[in-house]
């Protein structure tokens, strides 16, 4: 390569295109597409990808390249043309879609080390480098007069590692290994030569002329209780000799998982899973959406399909909601594959995710389980793309690129000649509109594979409570259920249903509500610490004793949360154990599975959460479920609260009564007329589907019309005002004149860290050249975004309104 197209780490819409840079002699031979340098840009030095290359240059005077960062890419020819698409897609920057598909370890320049592998020698440079040393400063290497070439073939043959230094508290990432150096007779003679007061030495030669293997220098230590001096003085003597070996951090190392074999399918499962197999064993693209009921047995095709795909010799791609991601999930994919199996989720450290991330790289497993971000893991020859649970919201990207996980499947499934599978028992309607046309095909399971009826669900109409003298935040109903549980032993799951409605602090005297002052929100009250908190730019202050508007000291906090769930009920059923899952319960690492594992050695009666706790969780002595406040979310500005109040609701019934004993389910609301409670309780999802249908055409919203979602920021209010008001003006020329476009209007939540927020909405049906506006809007405002921090969010899949 003589000279090198680089996208520079520089996030501004002038510069997102590709720049010309000389490669130096010695990078000559090892620069290639995919690999992240370091080039001049200006006065300073920044990071950037190589995108392609070319022989000559418009620019007489080009500028070499710095450094480079990899010596073998780290995006793959496939992944830079997909960010290149993300990118147009999603109207943002091709810098921000690449280094959304690396590990944060490689988005941040991390020191590096070299760390020599082999016990077999190097070339004589390589050899004089080291100079006996294991790990070397990779600063050093740069300062030598050794080709690159060299070390890049090093690299490639597991001679040497090039590491990143990330500061991780988890397992060390070398084993230091320790093996005999000479033949067993020599080590006998060496043994009978040895002084007598040499002990330590005679004992350590005893067990290796006894097991001549290598073994683990920590290990051999603690067996003999000796020190490294014991070693050294017989690493010195030629006798021992010492190397290294690399070792994964990896989350479940101290784990065994039973394996598992493929269960015997029901009839309808078979059903569902031969054209699918039909599509991987022809190596042809298609999307399947795998409507099956909670209970059905979704997951076992997932594994039996992997099963195919791993046979072939190809790579799966399995999507869960991070929610889902539980030890359960986990438990079942490694049982069936083993170690052939990563696992990416957010409460990795930053080392465990490399360390997953470069085993998928270095083609060390075939099956990739995780949550949104792992549909970019770099896989060469992927067989299946399968998305779980394919109705969360969790699957959008809500910041820069704002892409959405199924889009991106989509484009992969085509680019690999692969099927892509959407599983879930509520599928969003946008998913369920499409394979009713047949964009999809749809593949239905609507019984429960051990032929269990789904639990019977009673709504009970709080406001009939409250006449009736109950002022609880439980019914009757459920309370004699939990009573009735906790006789026979049973446990019960609690689900508080509190999206988008929290704790906050209101004076009954004059009605004032103790607001944020840099955010137009409500502050949340904990208790805990006893002060109020705001969720948007982490301001607190004390709870107040006055009301700080007319001095009364009536002033009380409101709404439900799970602590106050938790305090009521140890009020009214003292002997109940409840174990409470929230945001505060399950912020240190690992605490989330900690808790799950004590509910399902029967440590606690009651298991009581948010939406965390509605999805993927199967414990066979769960009979009950009872949801409080199953409207909360009904109230929200969101075209999508119905769906998503009947997604939860059908999501946690199906929590009860998986196995031999029988569940029921009781839900609490205000508004228990609703159609989402109504038909819930119902399990109907036909028809849901078919009313909420008609809402969304009568309101013009998705999918009859697509949705675009322009954000604009500022500290001025005018100016905002004014900016979003010449964005409007602009469209307005340009689209279609059916297309309806909304606003300016403040946006829900008007201002957030002292900067007022404004949008407007665009609603239309076919817009081709959609993007293309956006982008020149973008490029209009470019000055103003650069000099007066103004900000402009573009979303045109807008999941969240707020």
């Amino acid at each position: 390569m003589n000279i090198a197209k680089v996208i520079v780490d520089v996030p501004a819409s002038a510069i997102d295109q590709t720049f010309d840079y000389l490669v130096p002699e010695k990078f000559k031979d090892i620069a290639s597409v995919g690999m992240r340098v370091i080039v001049p840009f200006g006065p300073r030095k920044v990071m950037g990808f190589i995108v392609g290359e070319r022989e000559s240059s418009m620019i007489s005077k080009l500028k070499p390249l710095h450094d480079i960062l990899d010596l073998q890419p780290v995006l793959t020819k496939e992944l830079l043309t997909l960010g290149k698409w993300l990118a147009e897609q999603t109207i943002s920057l091709q810098i921000t879609t690449f280094q959304a598909m690396l590990p944060q370890v490689l988005k941040a320049t991390y020191k590096k080390e070299l760390v020599r592998m082999a016990e077999s020698p190097l070339s004589d440079e390589l050899e004089t480098f080291f100079a006996g040393r294991d790990v070397v400063a990779y600063e050093e290497f740069m300062a030598s007069s050794i080709p690159y070439l060299r070390l890049s073939e090093a690299v490639q043959d597991g001679d040497v590692a090039i590491e990143y230094i990330v500061k991780s508290r988890i397992t060390k990432k070398y084993q230091t290994m320790i093996k005999p150096k000479k033949e067993l007779h020599e080590l006998e003679e060496v043994h009978l030569d040895l002084a007598k007061n040499a002990k330590k030495q005679k004992q350590m030669l005893s067990f290796f002329i006894q097991y001549p293997e290598p073994i683990e220098k920590q290990r051999l230590l603690r067996q003999l209780k000796t020190t490294d001096h014991t070693i050294h003085a017989l690493k010195k003597k030629g006798c021992l000799e010492s190397y290294q070996i690399e070792v994964y951090r990896d989350p479940y190392q101290d784990r065994e998982f039973p394996a598992t074999e493929a269960l015997p399918l029901t009839n309808q499962q078979a059903a569902a899973i031969k054209p699918m197999k039909e599509k991987v064993k022809n190596g042809e693209h298609d999307v399947f959406l795998l409507h099956g009921i909670t209970g059905s047995g979704k997951t076992e095709i997932y594994l039996q399909v992997i099963q195919d795909v791993i046979a072939k010799g190809k790579e799966a791609i399995m999507l869960v909601p991070e929610i889902s991601l539980t030890p359960q999930m986990v438990k079942r994919f490694k049982g069936r594959f083993g170690s052939n199996v990563a696992v990416m989720h957010s409460a990795l450290s930053a080392g465990e995710k490399y360390d997953e991330w470069r085993r998928i790289y270095r083609k060390e497993v075939q099956v990739v389980v995780g949550a949104r971000s792992a549909i970019f893991a770099p896989f060469e020859n992927i067989g299946v793309i399968i998305i779980d649970e394919e109705h969360e919201s969790t699957y959008k990207q809500e910041d820069h690129p704002r892409y959405h996980a199924r889009d991106v499947a989509i484009y992969r499934g085509k680019a690999h000649q692969c099927p892509v599978i959407l599983g879930s028992a509520t599928p969003m309607l946008e998913s369920y509109a499409r394979a009713r046309k047949g964009v999809y095909q749809l593949v239905t399971l609507n019984e429960r594979t051990n032929k269990k009826e789904l639990p019977p669900v009673e709504i009970i109409d709080m406001r009939k409570e409250l006449h009736a003298g109950n002022r609880t935040m439980f019914s009757r109903a459920l309370k004699q259920a939990i009573e009735q549980c906790l006789q026979k032993g049973e446990q019960m799951v609690l689900l508080l249903n509190r999206r988008g409605y929290s704790t906050f602090v209101m004076c009954r005297e004059c009605g004032h509500v103790k607001e944020c002052p840099h955010c137009d929100i409500a502050l949340t009250f904990h208790k805990r610490h006893h002060k109020l908190k705001c969720h948007y730019c982490s301001y607190e202050e004390p709870m107040p004793v006055q009301c700080p508007e007319c001095q009364s000291d009536s002033i009380r906090y409101f709404g439900t949360g799970t602590q106050r769930v938790e305090e009521a009920l140890a009020q009214l059923i003292p002997e109940a154990r409840v174990i409470r899952m929230d945001v505060d319960t399950t912020r240190r690492k690992g605490s989330h599975e900690k808790l799950l594992t004590q509910f399902a050695n029967k440590q606690a009666d009651i298991l009581l959460g948010t939406q965390m706790i509605a999805k993927g969780l199967d414990f066979e002595n769960v009979t009950l479920v009872g949801v409080l406040t199953a409207d909360s979310m009904l109230h929200l500005p969101d075209f999508r609260s119905s769906e998503k109040t009947f997604q939860i609701l059908t999501q946690v019934s199906g929590r009860a009564g998986r196995h031999e004993l029988a569940g029921r389910v009781i839900v609490q609301a205000y508004t228990p007329e609703h159609y989402s409670i109504e038909l819930a309780s119902h399990y109907d999802y036909t028809a849901f589907y078919q009313k909420e249908m008609i809402m969304r055409k009568n309101f013009q919203y998705p999918p009859y019309f697509f949705l675009a979602l322009i954000t604009i920021t500022h500290p001025n209010q005018v100016k905002v005002i004014q900016i979003t008001q010449q964005i409007v003006n602009m469209l307005a020329k340009a689209v279609k004149r059916e297309t309806i476009i909304l606003g300016p209007t403040p946006s829900p939540i008007p201002r957030i860290k002292d900067r007022y927020r404004y949008q407007c909405m665009i609603k239309y049906r076919n817009e081709p050249d959609l993007r293309k506006y956006l982008h020149k809007i973008v490029d209009y405002f470019a000055e103003q975004i650069r000099k007066d921090g103004v900000f402009i969010s573009i979303d045109l899949q807008p999941y969240h309104l707020m």
